[in-house]
This record gives structure tokens, C-alpha cells and sequence, in this order.
């Protein structure tokens, strides 16, 4: 229970159809370090207890600060200083509530984890199916498909058949404090802008800003305040519209070009997470690069300890160190397949 209004109506929803319910609330960033999103702050811990003390349910706080800055924290500032985007929310469900949580409950004797995503697990013949959520618009799938089956058969997503309208005017009815709370799309540790916290903790390096052609067009002051896909802040002003096109940290390079060169033809994904049996053959899937971006017809072909991901139309901006997302091609790609983290990505040769 972040102490948000998804979490404790999913709590709510638990109590209703008669579990047992007990809401944990996860500490995970020293209030010393600043301004945070409440989430991760006493407001957060109040919050949920405020909804535990409505429900009547039993609640904890976990404390969890040690394993967020290791596997949360500093693997979002080295991603960066690799010349690569990191998906901290991935991080931490990976890590933190699909592990180390997970596990604990299960030890104390939960038979289930609940939270307040916007996804649904489906029971099959062939195993427990990950599936979008009904609201579309707010669908975390994409950060979810690193469950498997395991994980999945202890796993409850309440509020994933359920649009935000709906879950806030649940929440009004059983008199929760939380049902008007507003919500944030920062990343729940950094202060508003992450290239001053990335600074603060790397102190990147300058260098060279160059076009595809090697050509010197400017400085940087570092390849961590970068991303791809960027085209404010560059400092190389006059001329056509240019943008991050690709990160080289190794030579401290950033590479800027047109919007034609951020179309990408094909990508490689690595580091698999399948939420069944994965697949050794190609297959047509439909994928997402991004948080709800558009899916997108796709083939996926195992190569190499990867899979080869060859796009039927270009896409833009897809920037290593992000999520690829694989969704079944039939209905619409409501099942959630798999996924891996974005590596090189194959310039579109044909223009778009």
C-alpha cells in the first residue's frame, strides 16, 4: 500500500470478497535525501495507515531503503552513464515487490501478494496468463512482464478490471481518504529534473557532439544527461533540427542527426523475461518500445541468447536500456508474452 488510491481500493476490494487481508507499505528512500514524491515519503506511510484504520485491517512498514538504492538507484544512474535509458519502475518490481516481498509474504504465511496495478492475471489450461488492463489508457503491463508463472500463481491484481473512474468513485463510496489523491508520472526518487541527480551522483565527463557522419558539432557535458530521442538542451543552435540519435560512452560521444535517423528497422533485446514457455522459433507478436506507446506488428526470432525483433513499419526512438515488450498477436495483443531490455537498435536505411 503506497498510500495512494489504486493500492487501497485494491486492499478494499481484497476485504470485500472476505481475504484476510494486511497492508505492508514499503520504506524505501531516507526522507533526508529531499524532495520526493509522497510514495516514498511519511506522507505515503500516513496515508495507507489512515485506509488500514478505515478497513480495519493490520498494517506494517517494511523497510526496504538498502535493496532500492542498490538495485534501483544506482543501477538507474550506471545505466545512464553507459550511454543507455534505465527503466527504474521495471527495477523495482523486478527486485523489490516481485522478489524480496513476494518471498517475504509467502514466509509469513500470505498465500497471495496483492497491489494496485492496472493489469489482470488469467488462470489456463497452459498456466496463469498475463494480461492488459481494462482501462487502457492507464495499462502497466509493460512493466509487468518479468512475472512468470511462479510468480504469477501467487500474484492479485484487483483494480486491473477496473478503469481509474471507476476505482476512484469505489473508493468515494467506502469513505477512503485517498479517493481524490492526486497522482504523480515523476520518478518517485528524483527531485524533478534527473539530469542534476545523475550529476550529483556521477559528475559526468564532457566531450564531443558529433552527426552521423563523424562531423564535430558542438560539446556535451556528459553522456549520462542524455537520452535518445532528445532534441531539447542540445546547445547546438542554427541549422536543421537535430537530435540524440545514439549514445557512445565508451569514446563520451553523443550523436545527433535528422528525425529520419531515430527510425530504427530492427532491434536486439537481451536479459528475456517470458511469461510462459518461450518461444524457439519466430513469431509474429505485436510490441510496445515504450509505456504505452502504440503496438506495433512485429517478428521475434531467438538469436544468440536474445531475440532479433524486425519491426514491419520503422519506430522511432527506441533507446537501449528500455523495455521491449512482446504481446500476442491475437486479440488485439491483450496477452502480455514477454520481454527484454532494448540493445542495439538497426538504423532504418529506407528513410520512413
Amino acid at each position: 500500500m503506497s498510500g495512494g488510491v489504486d493500492s487501497s481500493v485494491a486492499a478494499a476490494l481484497l476485504q470485500e470478497e472476505g481475504y484476510d487481508v494486511v497492508g505492508v507499505t514499503l520504506r524505501l528512500w531516507p526522507e533526508e535525501e529531499g524532495h520526493l514524491h509522497p510514495c516514498c515519503l511519511s506522507e505515503g506511510v500516513s496515508d495507507a495507515q489512515a485506509v488500514a484504520r478505515r478497513l480495519g485491517i493490520p498494517h506494517y512498514v517494511l523497510n526496504m531503503e538498502g535493496p532500492f538504492s542498490k538495485h534501483v538507484v544506482d543501477y538507474f544512474c550506471e545505466e545512464y552513464a553507459r550511454g543507455r535509458t534505465p527503466n527504474p519502475c521495471l527495477a523495482c518490481n523486478r527486485v523489490l515487490k516481485f522478489q524480496l516481498l513476494l518471498r517475504r509474504a509467502l514466509a509469513l504465511g500470505a498465500s497471495h501478494l496483492a497491489t494496485g496495478h492496472y493489469c489482470r492475471i488469467a488462470p489456463s489450461p497452459e498456466g496463469f496468463r498475463l494480461l492488459r488492463g481494462v482501462d487502457k489508457t492507464k495499462d502497466q503491463s509493460y512493466f509487468l512482464y518479468i512475472l512468470g508463472q511462479q510468480e504469477m500463481a501467487h500474484l492479485m491484481f484487483p483494480v486491473g478490471v477496473l478503469t481509474k473512474v471507476q476505482v476512484r468513485g469505489y473508493a468515494r463510496c467506502r469513505g477512503l481518504p485517498v479517493a481524490d489523491k492526486g497522482e504523480s508520472q515523476e520518478i518517485c526518487f528524483v527531485p524533478g529534473n534527473y539530469r542534476s541527480f545523475v550529476s550529483r551522483r556521477l559528475s559526468p565527463a564532457p566531450g564531443p557532439m558529433v552527426d552521423t557522419g563523424g562531423r564535430v558539432v558542438g560539446e556535451h557535458k556528459g553522456v549520462a544527461l542524455f537520452t535518445v530521442g532528445q532534441r531539447r538542451g542540445l546547445g547546438i543552435g542554427g541549422g536543421p533540427v537535430r537530435y540524440v540519435v545514439r549514445l557512445e560512452s565508451d569514446e563520451c560521444r553523443v550523436v545527433v542527426g535528422g528525425e529520419a535517423e531515430l527510425y530504427s528497422s530492427w532491434l536486439r533485446a537481451t536479459d528475456l523475461s517470458w511469461t510462459g514457455k518461450a518461444p524457439d522459433k519466430a513469431m509474429d507478436v505485436l510490441v510496445r518500445v515504450r509505456h504505452l506507446s502504440p503496438l506495433v506488428s512485429a517478428t521475434i526470432t531467438p538469436a544468440g541468447g536474445g531475440v532479433l525483433v524486425e519491426f514491419v513499419l520503422p519506430q522511432r526512438a527506441a533507446a537501449p536500456g528500455q523495455a521491449v515488450v512482446f504481446y500476442a498477436a491475437a486479440n488485439g495483443g491483450e496477452e502480455v508474452l514477454g520481454g527484454g531490455t532494448i540493445d542495439p537498435v538497426g538504423v532504418c536505411q529506407e528513410g520512413i
